[in-house]
């Protein structure tokens, strides 16, 4: 098996959409006013999101990108006027991370991991 996408809630695709594209994901499909999908810019996988009613309550859904220069790329998005909740630092699960909203509110976590990302030293 291997991961396609994943796919998050909104409750306005049309402000969504920039926002994506700002962090770097290329729209591949465009089905407004209820579904759009991106293209992440390395590997395979995508990311889409779903028009609903209501937003989930709660703490929601985590979506990780992965990026190799993490803090260049925050560095960049910062420029870009994305402002994050939690800038680049190293996490206790040996894991580099900043972490951001999207306009409705999914958390959004840009990471490094290396070797770590699926071999951390407590890996069974």
């Amino acid at each position: 098996m291997n991961l396609n996408q994943v796919t998050a809630p909104s409750s306005d695709l049309s402000k969504a959409i920039p926002f994506y594209e700002n962090l770097g994901l290329k729209l591949i499909v465009r089905s407004l006013p209820h579904y759009v999908r991106f293209e992440c810019p390395d590997g395979n996988s995508t990311f889409s999101l779903h028009l609903v009613d209501e937003l989930p309550k709660g703490e929601g859904i985590h979506v990780y990108f992965e990026c190799e220069n993490l803090d260049e790329h925050v560095r960049a998005l910062a420029d870009k006027g994305i402002v994050f909740d939690e800038l680049p630092n190293d996490k206790r699960w040996l894991w580099r991370e900043a972490r951001l909203k999207d306009p409705d509110g999914n958390l959004l976590v840009l990471f490094h991991a290396g070797e770590n990302r699926k071999n951390p030293p407590w890996r069974i």
